[in-house]
């Protein structure tokens, strides 16, 4: 959930797209008795933090240490 918000409020799609990536693993790895609704609150976060940094600027991802070599 800390990449997600990180993904909404600073923009950065690669923080979003770690955000996604760590909530298909929690889900991966849950149990029967875990609690579905934290997991499927982190899942849409995550999905909304990549579709609103895309809406904001849609341009490809660009890796993060690409723009120290500039």
């Amino acid at each position: 959930m800390i990449f997600s918000m990180c993904g909404l409020m600073m923009r950065l799609k690669w923080c979003a797209w770690v955000a996604l990536y760590c909530s298909c693993i929690s889900f991966a790895n849950s149990r029967i008795t875990d609690d579905t609704k934290q997991i499927l609150s982190s899942f849409m976060l995550s999905i909304s933090a990549i579709v609103m940094s895309y809406l904001q600027n849609p341009q490809p991802m660009t890796p993060p240490w690409a723009s120290a070599i500039n």
